[in-house]
């Protein structure tokens, strides 16, 4: 167990220490810089969407039963609109704390 705990972390921080010794002293192409800025848009949305979709393990869209769902929808509905992280998070919670209380 301890072995591919060490292990993992190993690779993550090699993997991690490459970019650094590659792009360290000089400036990072274009052609690698854009998709990078991406990539935690898309983490965000990997952790995210399983536990708004599925909070008990099932997919479940009824807003009776997964509150998480609509909530997730007026928070989309506001970053689409506002693109203001603020915003759609005090929204977001707001109504995932109204649709918690009322349903």
């Amino acid at each position: 167990m301890w072995g591919a705990v060490i292990a993992i972390g190993l690779g993550t921080y090699l993997t991690r220490l490459s970019f650094i010794g590659a792009f360290g002293e000089r400036e990072m192409p274009v052609w690698l810089e854009r998709p990078l800025r991406y990539v935690a848009p898309a983490v965000l949305g990997a952790i995210v969407l399983p536990a708004v979709v599925m909070p008990d393990g099932v997919i479940e869209f009824a807003p009776s039963s997964n509150p998480r769902f609509l909530a997730g929808v007026i928070a989309a509905a506001v970053a689409i609109r506002f693109r203001n992280i603020t915003v759609v998070i005090t929204v977001g919670m707001a109504a995932l704390w109204i649709l918690d209380a009322l349903l």
